[in-house]
């Protein structure tokens, strides 16, 4: 059977992008969301969590491009000292985190802070992933696992995305199928270290290649091709307003193609929508047989 988690991420990130989110969820594709817990619209997006008990919510850990939950004295290999926010280039992230210049007990902080920011609100959190996708690196993934682990959360997203899923989405830069191509030298770290923490996922994600460029027929040829087993699609609906304008994101016109192409779901009624709450139960009791 092909299951699905549909996920939106950056909640929180603008009034628009969570008004997006409910009504995606509303309509029956979107199964799950994760929240910003230092966005321009988290305090919208928490009381609409509150209010949306069928919508699974989980932290959308923020290392890269954004505000801390703690002070920046507290961050000194994570912010920029002239800012007081975090590195907004992934890039310049990655060269300092490979170059072992960013601290694992600062991530395992700031993680544990934004985690324990949104639960102190009510937010029933039912898993972790991070903005730009930085837990597939072992030096991110082993602090978040631990700040997730001590907050009761025990579901993560696998960011890699399987060959075949790459195969089946059109249309992108060579340029960015290599990068993601050398980015996969990571997943067996992850699979181990995921598997030692005990946290559970999916087989991987779809959608991380087409990010931008995640329209109908993407989404089509993804789940025509989708095999067996659980997976994650990675989306970023939104209504591209003067809000969405000023957080700088990337994301902007590509928000609106998905927030429509994303009804395209509900022509593949073979796909099982489920969620990570869903998936974190059946593990549990497949386990116990």
């Amino acid at each position: 059977m092909s299951r699905l988690i549909v996920n939106a991420d950056d909640f929180g990130l603008t009034a628009g992008v969570n008004r997006a989110i409910a009504e995606l969820h509303r309509a029956g594709v979107l199964t799950s969301a994760t929240l910003m817990s230092r966005a321009a619209a988290t305090d919208h997006a928490i009381d609409m969590a509150l209010s949306t008990p069928l919508l699974d919510v989980g932290c959308h850990v923020v290392l890269v491009d954004g505000e801390p939950a703690l002070k920046p004295a507290e961050l000194p290999s994570l912010v920029d000292p002239g800012t007081g926010r975090f590195q907004h280039r992934l890039s310049a992230f990655v060269q300092r985190l490979l170059a072992g210049r960013v601290r694992e007990a600062e991530i395992e902080a700031e993680a544990a802070a934004q985690i324990a920011l949104l639960q102190r609100r009510g937010v029933r959190l039912t898993h972790i992933d991070t903005h730009k996708h930085t837990h597939m690196f072992p030096a991110v993934l082993r602090p978040i696992l631990r700040a997730a682990k001590a907050a009761g959360i025990r579901a993560v997203r696998n960011p890699f995305e399987p060959a075949w899923s790459l195969r089946a989405t059109p249309g992108i830069h060579l340029t960015r199928r290599i990068e993601l191509s050398l980015l996969q030298r990571f997943e067996a770290a992850f699979r181990q270290i995921t598997a030692e923490e005990g946290f559970v996922s999916t087989d991987g994600a779809i959608g991380v290649l087409a990010t931008g460029a995640l329209d109908a027929t993407t989404i089509a040829s993804l789940l025509t091709a989708l095999p067996e087993g659980t997976f994650e699609m990675v989306s970023h609906p939104g209504y591209n307003d003067a809000a969405l304008a000023q957080t700088h994101s990337r994301l902007l016109a590509s928000r609106e193609a998905e927030r429509n192409s994303l009804q395209k779901i509900k022509q593949f009624p073979g796909v099982e929508l489920i969620s990570f709450a869903a998936l974190h139960i059946e593990t549990a009791q497949r386990l116990d047989n």
